[in-house]
């Protein structure tokens, strides 16, 4: 997929997500906004997989150690949602890290809990 292509993925999801926050706001669970963004992604027919385990590799051994991706977007887009103050270098070592054990080039932080959706955004492209 090309970066244009992906990019146009991201953009899906971002419409997505202000779908979502505009009909629901600041304040709710993470779990309220994980169902709703599924939801927005099945009315849009964007393509998803939620829950995606995120295997740890270690010394050759791929271990399930209960890691999961909220959703992974056309196979291409990992989008990690929050609902939290603010996002923090954990939440976003977290995203890296899960690029890099997906293998997958980009991702999506998309914290829920900010009156304005632009503001609890944060996009990553991870380099070949």
């Amino acid at each position: 997929m090309s970066p244009l292509e992906l990019s146009d993925v991201s953009g899906r999801v971002i419409g997505a997500a202000i779908a979502v926050h505009r009909a629901l706001g600041p304040g709710l669970l993470e779990s309220s906004y994980d169902h709703c963004l599924a939801h927005e992604f099945d009315y849009l027919g964007i393509p998803f997989a939620r829950e995606v385990a995120v295997p740890v590799v270690y010394r050759q051994a791929k271990l399930d150690c209960g890691y999961r991706v909220d959703f992974v977007v056309e196979s291409e887009v990992i989008v990690e949602i929050k609902a939290v103050e603010r996002i923090t270098a954990v939440h976003q070592a977290q995203v890296m890290t899960y690029m890099k054990l997906l293998n997958l080039k980009r991702a999506l932080l998309i914290n829920f809990n900010v009156t304005i959706l632009k503001d609890g955004l944060k996009s990553f492209l991870r380099s070949s």
